[in-house]
């Protein structure tokens, strides 16, 4: 019979028989290039589908559409790596270590399968070793003995069942122990590419494994130096597993507080629900110094969004000496509402000066060291910049610093 399985939006058809498992449905899936550990079936009713039980003990009848499902939060993260975009894989990265890890195990998996040279090479580069197995989720550490076979699948198997040389040659590259990686039935690599009739990738691996590593006074056939390889990357790991030594090389255990998740008695985290998006948090100023203020605004608007400009409170104007000697002047002469203008505003900058806690004056005369490589003229040079400085501005040099840490202190982000 045809079923029918959907999945963000796509619907593929599929020949099944009734007496089919779950599992092997799930095996047809994979064709995709989707490890069977990141993805769930689920009836037309939302009730989940377990490997060992079949078809028809869920009633699926002809024509009848399957929901495949996989991890929440993880809908965009699978989209960047069946298109092969490193930025976005990168992107959608969980903040969970040991689910991370999971995550580039996938995404290895993927590009192996379809064949994305730069997203493999940027992924061995970060760590995932191509002859690691997928697994399952952290969060079924516990049902690790009930999940599928084809979870203990690795990349390396991957790009040799669906003929990927260049991926098969750059995964030899980085580490020989891909010609001795095996899968869940135990054959090994060029077995599997004869079996599957890919011949070029059956021609490369008959090559490297009659080829010769020649080492400093001595050479030895691959065969050999890869079962050397084998032994020690097996003492390493349990080095590592005895001793905790790197979160890359130790294996992974459920601590306290981590989420576990047991067939039957937990909600499974597998909806294909969006990711959650942390609420973009406005800056706003709060302070209360800020209400007397006629001629600064000090009020920022949370932003609606990255793009939205920035209102920054506005500044004095500059003015220059003469400006100031002729509002001395207006001041001798005027009584009307010009007056109380300038009273405001020598009232407000009293205010932000009496608010704004200040270090006291200091009185010592005591002579100071002076800097070996200071120059004769560097108490000259400083001297000029302090008088430029009050030429051009109308507050001194501590009035200005008065004034900026003011502002500063009415921002709280």
């Amino acid at each position: 019979m045809r079923v029918f399985i959907t999945f963000d939006g796509s619907c593929e058809p599929f020949d099944v028989s009734p007496d089919q498992t779950v599992g092997s449905v799930k095996l047809m899936v994979k064709q995709c290039g989707l490890p069977v550990s990141s993805f769930r079936l689920s009836s037309p009713t939302g009730l989940q589908l377990y490997d060992c039980n079949r078809l028809h003990d869920y009633t699926i009848d002809v024509g009848a559409t399957l929901r495949l499902d996989t991890w929440d939060g993880w809908a965009e993260f699978l989209r960047g790596c069946f298109l092969g975009h490193k930025l976005t894989v990168q992107r959608h990265l969980s903040k969970e270590r040991p689910v991370m890890r999971f995550q580039l195990r996938v995404a290895l998996y993927i590009a192996a399968s379809l064949g994305h040279l730069d997203l493999a090479g940027w992924l061995l580069e970060r760590g995932v070793r191509a002859i690691e197995p997928v697994g399952v989720h952290p969060y079924r550490e516990w049902c690790h003995q009930t999940a599928h076979p084809d979870a203990a699948k690795c990349p390396a198997v991957a790009s040799i069942e669906r003929g990927q040389l260049t991926i098969l040659k750059l995964f030899i590259a980085s580490s020989v122990l891909t010609l001795a990686c095996r899968d869940p039935q135990g054959r090994d690599p060029l077995r599997i590419a004869l079996q599957h009739g890919h011949r070029e990738c059956v021609h490369h691996l008959a090559t490297k494994l009659c080829s010769v590593v020649a080492l400093p006074g001595m050479a030895l056939p691959m065969r050999t130096y890869v079962q050397i390889k084998r032994w020690v990357r097996l003492g390493q790991r349990r080095a590592a597993s005895r001793h905790c030594m790197g979160l890359n090389r130790a294996p992974f255990r459920t601590r306290v507080g981590d989420t576990v998740l047991v067939d039957g008695f937990t909600l499974p985290k597998m909806s294909s629900k969006p990711r959650r998006r942390e609420a973009k948090v406005g800056i706003r100023v709060t302070s209360k110094a800020s209400q007397p203020w006629s001629h600064v605004s000090c009020t920022l608007h949370a932003l609606a969004s990255q793009d939205a400009p920035l209102q920054l409170p506005k500044l004095h104007p500059v003015a220059t000496r003469d400006g100031r000697e002729k509002k001395r002047g207006k001041k001798k002469g005027c009584g009307g509402k010009g007056c109380e203008e300038d009273e405001s505003v020598e009232q407000n900058s009293n205010q932000w000066r009496s608010r704004v806690p200040l270090p006291p004056i200091s009185r010592d005369t005591n002579l100071r060291p002076v800097f070996a490589s200071a120059s004769p003229n560097s108490a000259q040079i400083l001297t000029t910049s302090l008088e430029s400085f009050s030429l051009h501005c109308d507050r001194t040099p501590r009035e200005n610093a008065i004034y900026c840490l003011a502002l500063a202190r009415l921002v709280q982000v």
